[in-house]
């Protein structure tokens, strides 16, 4: 089990840094179908599956967000002038995001999961803006749209236990970001709804029951430094290629990858 979340842990480490994932659209996936196989759906463990991989994802994504921003600072591939407006306002969606997912069973949260991503794939191909190449500068969002779009942000990516990505990439895309800029900027942006998501995951999830030594509420502390450690081999593997991909093959990978996640969690 861990050599395999070792593996993933590193491809959600490169997704990550090239494509702002944050490491959910792997994490999620794959350690929920490790817990079905391993406990079955009958039991505590099982019933809680999609709950514990959404929790143990946004954990997991704290460190892989933060090393990701700082390897896109330091390539100088970030703009921050685009990203400090929204930061508090997707911390603050990402506490409803969070109690709305533990509200709902573990089959809901997997089927939402399911829908927004084919949602996200459809949108991206066939609404214009995203997979034609950039060639302006990005258009900044006024105050309202920064604070409606940020809580947006936090609600859902909390909720689903992935990166902000799945919403920032294309907002900016359409805006003219490149993809080396909406990918870079989704790293920090999913930091702020992680920490928080996590807190609240561990702290409203204390009182569902005991899922052993090594659970803070709903979040697999084992499962999560294995994932850590494979994300960080990732990341520094995937740094090599920040800024250096074609734009319009860049964003063709982001929704194949997304394609491949829907496939991925419609089956199991």
């Amino acid at each position: 089990m861990y050599f395999l979340l070792l593996f993933f842990g590193l491809l959600a480490g490169v997704t990550t840094v090239l494509f702002g994932f944050g490491g959910g659209f792997v994490v999620v996936p794959v350690l929920y179908s490790v817990l079905i196989g391993l406990y079955g759906t009958d039991s505590q463990m099982g019933q809680s599956a999609m709950h514990i991989a959404v929790a143990t994802s946004t954990c997991v994504m704290i460190f892989g967000a933060g090393l990701s921003t700082w390897r896109h600072h330091k390539a100088g591939t970030m703009q921050w002038d685009q990203v400090r407006p929204l930061l508090v306002f997707i911390a603050i969606g990402a506490i409803p995001g969070a109690a709305v997912a533990m509200a709902l069973s573990g089959s809901w949260v997997r089927w939402v999961f399911v829908v927004y991503l084919g949602i996200t794939i459809v949108d991206s191909l066939f609404r214009s803006g995203f997979t034609q190449e950039a060639t302006r500068g990005i258009r900044p969002l006024g105050q309202a749209a920064s604070a409606g779009i940020g809580v947006l942000i936090g609600a859902i990516a909390a909720f689903l236990g992935v990166g902000g990505s799945v919403i920032t990439v294309p907002l900016m895309r359409r805006r003219g970001a490149s993809m080396t800029a909406a990918t870079a900027a989704a790293n920090p942006l999913s930091l702020p709804m992680a920490v928080v998501a996590s807190l609240t995951y561990a702290i409203l999830a204390w009182d569902v029951g005991s899922f052993g030594p090594w659970h803070v509420g709903f979040i697999d502390l084992r499962a999560c430094l294995v994932l850590v450690v494979g994300s960080w081999l990732g990341i520094r593997f995937g740094s090599r290629w920040i800024g250096k991909i074609p734009d319009s093959l860049h964003a063709k990978a982001y929704v194949a990858l997304l394609g491949l996640v829907f496939l991925v969690m419609l089956l199991v």
